[in-house]
């Protein structure tokens, strides 16, 4: 998950797992704004999550299904959690490089 020159991640995945990517120099456009609306939700999901596992994880009689099942789900959040962490670092790191040359 890298940049492709300045294109913003967007927190979903195309056709066969592969990332997608936007294109555009509004942040406040339609898309963008979708963007962060769905990383919102993957971020309020993963902390949902969160605080679901730890009382099965605390439970000695939690079943091996129960337990594939949370990590399954533990996989997919921090998977969403990491593209949106990757996305940010790569908008904030690009935000650094424009301010640089600009002199800011």
């Amino acid at each position: 998950m890298t940049a492709q020159n300045g294109l913003r991640l967007l927190p979903w995945v195309g056709p066969e797992g592969k990332p997608c990517y936007l294109s555009t120099d509004d942040a406040e456009g339609f898309m963008s704004r979708l963007a962060d609306h769905i990383e919102a939700i993957q971020l309020g999901m993963a902390c949902e999550l969160l605080e679901q596992a730890t009382p099965i994880l605390d439970d000695e009689t939690a079943s091996g299904e129960e337990l594939s099942l949370l990590a399954a789900q533990l996989a997919g959040a921090l998977r969403d959690v990491l593209r949106v962490a990757t996305s940010r670092g790569n908008r904030h790191t690009a935000g650094s490089d424009e301010g640089a040359e600009s002199g800011l």
